[in-house]
């Protein structure tokens, strides 16, 4: 087998390395692409991804490449995770949102739509590149935002992309810290879009034909230690109570927007700000230390570094508390397990089932097939099967409309290069929901990402 991760020099590849040691001799794996057009940080987080596979007695090549074309011909899966005008450009999208007040949350409303216009040309270019040159490949989209980019592929006609969010299984993970149970023998019913899903169902021991099982979300979610033991302590208990489901933690955005807003404009820098201010530190720490040379000292301040960044994600939620070690993603794997769980059942024709951005198909009633949802899937050796939800409630159904309309405008404006189509996905979208202020943000975006995406008519 032949993988390859487009974005290869990502500060998160090194932690997709211990992911893959685990599944490399199931896989038959033999050679392992990092692709990346920085071939300066390709050359250190290389550094450190070959150290961690030597202490992992890992024996598929590792090949570092600044070539897309040799990195893609003939791959059986490609997982891409880039980003298009680097951490300065998650800067820019921020601070124009924050001006029109806003939030800029780089995965909804503004700032998502801003990166959806770096993020979904480039990846589509890669998907196109795959087409003539693996194109037997499945892909695994993890850069951001990830259901849009998912559906603007769609959309161009890419067939074998699947958009992949760890969130999209966070309450499986959750409720299998917290009762100790492995995630193997929990199954859960997410239901919604991208950073846009909640999940109905926890069960516990359900049989090979998706029957019997214990429920025991009500019970955790009626348990305070397990809320506060989650991202649901940010929640407020009355949304809790009503909603009486495991709320995707990026739901905070639209249930607690002008807190969330208050407190984002309270802080001396932006969380992009924040991430190259740490990204910095980690490369001239890297720099410092030569991990060719020293790899086991740049392995502890790679480690430290992106600990606390970590622990400061969504702290503008937790009142400027940092995030619990447990709620970190690392013994989850992160989006390398949920890319390779598909990875392995594809190609060992083995079942798995994970929350997963792919097309509708019916398994939501009332949204189209085509409209990419993210839902719980099985996954075998012929393919990723979603599994049917039917109706849901209406206020759940609502909002998901509402947010699809504008990801089936914001994936066509992009793909067409249309202000006009633009203008009415950022005024359709519930943090926006203005024509003036769109236009104002679609003119800021495009002037700040010129160079990036060009001009639009």
């Amino acid at each position: 087998m032949k993988l390859t991760v487009i974005g290869g020099a990502s500060v998160r590849t090194p932690r997709f390395i211990p992911a893959l040691a685990r599944r490399a001799e199931r896989l038959g794996l033999q050679e392992l692409w990092l692709m990346d057009i920085d071939e300066h940080k390709l050359d250190l987080m290389g550094a450190l991804c070959l150290e961690i596979a030597k202490q992992h007695h890992i024996d598929f090549k590792i090949i570092l490449s600044s070539d897309p074309q040799a990195a893609i011909k003939d791959a059986d899966h490609i997982i891409t995770t880039i980003r298009p005008g680097k951490e300065q450009g998650r800067v820019f999208d921020e601070r124009i949102a924050f001006k029109h007040g806003v939030l800029g949350q780089e995965t909804t409303g503004a700032g998502g739509f801003a990166m959806a216009m770096r993020s979904l040309p480039s990846i589509l270019a890669y998907c196109q590149m795959a087409a003539d040159l693996a194109p037997r490949a499945w892909i695994y989209n993890f850069t951001n935002p990830a259901g849009l980019v998912a559906q603007g592929l769609h959309d161009a006609g890419i067939k074998r992309i699947v958009g992949i969010c760890d969130s999209a299984n966070g309450a499986q993970h959750a409720a299998s810290r917290f009762l100790g149970i492995p995630n193997e023998r929990i199954r859960h019913e997410v239901f919604g879009l991208n950073h846009l899903s909640w999940t109905r169902s926890v069960k516990i021991d359900v049989d090979a034909n998706g029957q019997g099982g214990e429920e025991v979300l009500p019970s955790l979610l009626g348990n305070p230690e397990f809320i506060s033991s989650t991202h649901m302590s940010m929640f407020h208990p009355i949304i809790i109570q009503q909603q009486g489901m495991f709320l995707n933690e990026y739901l905070h955005y639209f249930y607690h927007r002008d807190e969330a807003l208050k407190a984002l404009l309270a802080k001396s820098e932006t969380r992009g700000e924040e991430i190259v201010r740490l990204t910095g530190e980690l490369l001239d720490r890297l720099e410092e230390i030569n991990p060719s040379q020293h790899p086991q000292a740049a392995l502890t301040a790679y480690h430290e570094l992106m600990g606390r960044r970590g622990a400061t994600y969504m702290a503008h939620a937790r009142g400027g508390a940092e995030r619990k070690a447990v709620e970190q993603v690392d013994d989850d794997e992160g989006y390398a397990g949920v890319a390779l769980g598909c990875v392995e059942a594809i190609a060992l024709n083995t079942t798995h089932y994970t929350g997963l951005n792919v097309p509708n198909n019916g398994t939501i009633a009332g949204l189209a097939d085509d409209d990419v949802v993210e839902v719980n899937c099985r996954v075998d050796g012929e393919g990723i099967h979603p599994l049917p939800v039917g109706a849901i409630p209406e206020d759940q159904y609502v909002l998901t409309r509402t947010v699809k309309r504008y990801e089936r405008l914001a994936a066509q404006a992009i793909l067409q290069r249309s202000k006009s189509l633009a203008v009415e996905a950022l005024a359709t979208h519930p943090l926006i929901g203005s024509y003036p202020l769109a236009i104002k943000l679609v003119d800021d975006f495009l002037e700040a990402h010129h160079e990036n995406v060009g001009t639009w008519s």
